[in-house]
């Protein structure tokens, strides 16, 4: 087992990162304030793992009572309507501000059981197992928490830290090929934004990670956790250096509430919107076509799309206008001056990215 730490002064938390710690109950029992928990998880990974879960408490502290909570499956039901089940649950299963929720799941899972834990009685704790690559290298690690509004993604929230993550690895055996693919979009950011010797180190072990390589897995989550944790301790709530965790988001959020959300996965529209970002970095002379082809070679061999949906420039422009990056009425652009150096501006011809957009479209 792998252990990093959020520093967050009173409000640091442990990241654990192994196989099998979802059996360990032991883990957990030091962040518990009471003995009644709410897991909230849904209706594909509860049969998986709710039962082992449970049966780790049970064998650790029989007096621990548990309230399950189930939703359903997908990113279309990130919304009002399902979080109020959570209201429901917590309420007809007398939780109190004391009461710890757990979210067992991806990211939809995640994000609304931590807005959950964030409003319920005005903040309860709340601990994330994520079971999906991309919830364990990126969502469930800084305290973003939200549900989507038609308009855009994740657009209401709040910033919410968890007192524990633990991410089991051998989650992963379980996850669809395509989820895990998208979870790679959020690991090669680090590479791009921050983390040039990651970057190389990505492009020689991606076989080994898509092969689900035990060691270059655990590895790759650790980095990748590791570069998360420096840029959430420096910058908690995205007044600065944590907005360039965004790379790709803001045309990805785009592609994603244009289509309608669920019909591209989270990391399928992040390595879209990253390739549209680089092709804007390469109009501005920032980087050059050897980088951008650098990037589209290790996107296309970790198994994600390298071109957005013909869904119209104006409307991608559109949707974009509505991104919580928008300050001052001004859309603000992470962009790459090189691999491992991304910046933040405001200061974009829209001509350039209107091109940018059409060059990564079909």
């Amino acid at each position: 087992m792998r252990v990093l730490n959020v520093e967050l002064g009173a409000r640091s938390y442990p990241i654990h990162i192994g196989a099998g710690l979802i059996d360990r109950a032991e883990l957990f029992l030091p962040h518990l304030r009471s003995r009644k928990l709410a897991i909230v998880t849904n209706e594909v990974v509860g049969p998986l793992y709710l039962e082992r879960l449970c049966a780790g408490f049970a064998r650790v502290d029989t007096g621990v009572e548990i309230v399950p909570i189930i939703l359903p499956d997908g990113e279309a039901y990130k919304e009002w309507q399902t979080l109020n089940t959570i209201f429901d649950a917590l309420s007809s299963g007398h939780c109190e501000r004391s009461s710890t929720l757990i979210a067992l799941g991806g990211g939809v899972v995640g994000d609304m059981g931590g807005f959950a834990a964030a409003c319920w009685q005005r903040g309860m704790p709340f601990i994330q197992i994520p079971t999906t690559l991309l919830a364990q290298v990126d969502s469930s690690v800084g305290g973003k928490t939200a549900i989507n509004h038609p308009q855009g993604k994740n657009m209401i929230g709040a910033f919410y830290q968890p007192r524990l993550v633990l991410a089991d690895t051998a989650t992963l055996d379980t996850l669809p090929e395509r989820e895990f693919s998208a979870g790679l979009a959020e690991v090669i950011k680090y590479g791009l934004i921050r983390d040039a010797a990651f970057f190389d180190w990505l492009e020689q072990n991606i076989d080994a990670l898509r092969a689900l390589d035990a060691g270059a897995l655990a590895w790759a989550i650790e980095r990748s956790c590791r570069n998360k944790a420096e840029v959430v301790a420096a910058d908690e709530t995205e007044q600065g250096e944590r907005a360039l965790l965004n790379l790709g988001h803001t045309f990805g959020h785009a592609i994603e509430t244009g289509l309608g959300y669920g019909q591209w996965l989270h990391g399928e529209g992040v390595a879209a919107g990253t390739m549209m970002a680089a092709e804007l970095s390469r109009h501005l002379g920032w980087i050059g076509g050897g980088d951008v082809a650098r990037i589209e070679r290790l996107f296309e061999r970790a198994g994600l799309p390298t071109y957005g949906p013909a869904l119209g420039t104006s409307r991608y422009l559109e949707w974009m206008a509505h991104d919580k990056k928008v300050e001052a009425g001004k859309l603000r652009f992470v962009l790459l001056r090189g691999i491992g150096q991304a910046v933040i501006t405001g200061d974009v011809e829209m001509s350039d990215v209107r091109a940018a957009i059409e060059a990564r479209c079909r």
